[in-house]
């Protein structure tokens, strides 16, 4: 059953207040590598979840065109410009990804230097594995040789999108190379599934864990990577072929709630609702671009609905697994202590917007 179009857009301006009022409560302690404190949950700190909750807004912002979104956007950058940005990683690269879709929108001078420096600073200066690949380093800990999922959505689509938009296709052809080599490394042949790491150091998958938001970042970031008007044929045909191979394991893990468990194929583990709503994202964006068939779609829609119950009266979505590093064994994962983000807030936008922009195509009223 597909939700209403009015519930959709009441439940997207109840996720913008979610996402904005968030507030650290000290619960989670993770001091920065410089000795600063880590802050993962508060709207106005500058680090990965926050930066995927901007891209959230920005995509609302560019269906709806909304004056007050382009507002809270612009003024967030324009805060953190003024005091500074922190040091370069992989995932305080994340909120440039939001930054490049306003400038390519807007065109506003007040962006660009910001995103060429740090563009030009991810290309020299982020640390690489073997064979080039992005190391993912974070802001308290550094990885030697490890490659995660998550990078390509905190740094591959960024040099993507802004590659395009600012006419540079040396960026765009460092994150087709960042796709690629994640893709040899962290696809599961077996499965067509998604392990979460792999280090170079002793050439593992570590656990081996086929997390379910580390598999819901490449079912949302490949679909979005096709939207690089420039990208080569060879590189979508092998990619369009990845995903596929994804989502024919990932359908039948759906639960009968509609959501997926935070280790897909594992039922002794939680069902995990920012992994779903970024898979349902995914599946109706595919469907719709005729990727995938009326399966995809219904399995989307079942996720939209799965989605929508798990977001409370105060816009929070509820039952978010928090922030989860490499695991040394499942247990590890089923482990990871629930908590509201901003990462959970903006995977549910994104997956409303697109429900939202799916039901207009089709001329459903509200």
């Amino acid at each position: 059953m597909r939700p209403q179009a009015d519930q959709i857009r009441r439940k997207l301006g109840q996720l913008v207040r979610g996402l904005t009022d968030l507030r650290h409560d000290g619960q989670f302690d993770e001091p920065n590598l410089d000795g600063t404190a880590g802050d993962y949950i508060s709207f106005d700190s500058w680090e990965w979840p926050q930066g995927v909750g901007l891209y959230g807004l920005a995509q609302l912002w560019r269906r709806h065109r909304d004056p007050a979104l382009q507002a809270l956007l612009e003024s967030w950058y324009a805060r953190h410009l003024d005091r500074g940005l922190p040091g370069l990683n992989i995932n305080t690269t994340a909120p440039m990804l939001a930054l490049s879709l306003l400038w390519s929108e807007t065109r506003d001078p007040r962006w660009r230097p910001a995103l060429d420096d740090w563009a030009d600073r991810l290309m020299a200066d982020a640390p690489r594995t073997a064979e080039g690949g992005f190391q993912h380093d974070v802001s308290d800990k550094v990885n030697p040789g490890e490659l995660w999922d998550d990078t390509l959505f905190m740094a591959g689509l960024f040099l993507a999108r802004y590659g395009h938009a600012a006419g540079r296709p040396e960026l765009v052809d460092e994150a087709i190379r960042q796709f690629l080599v994640h893709a040899r490394y962290l696809s599961d042949p077996d499965t067509g599934l998604w392990f979460h790491g792999w280090t170079f150091d002793g050439r593992h998958n570590f656990a081996r864990a086929r997390w379910a938001r580390g598999n819901a970042w490449i079912t949302a970031c490949i679909l979005d990577l096709f939207e690089v008007p420039d990208l080569p044929g060879s590189v979508r045909l092998y990619l369009t072929e990845v995903l596929r191979a994804q989502v024919q394991a990932l359908l039948p893990l759906q639960t009968k709630n509609g959501a997926w468990r935070t280790l897909l194929d594992d039922p002794q583990s939680y069902e995990e609702i920012s992994a779903t709503a970024g898979f349902a994202y995914g599946l109706l964006k595919a469907a719709g671009q005729g990727i995938g068939g009326a399966d995809w779609a219904e399995a989307g829609w079942r996720a939209v609905q799965a989605v929508m119950v798990n977001i409370d009266d105060q816009g929070t979505v509820q039952n978010v697994s928090y922030g989860t590093r490499m695991g040394p064994d499942l247990q590890f994962y089923r482990d990871i202590p629930l908590q509201p983000t901003g990462y959970g807030q903006a995977l549910a936008i994104l997956c409303l917007v697109e429900a939202e922009g799916q039901l207009a195509t089709a001329g459903v009223a509200a």
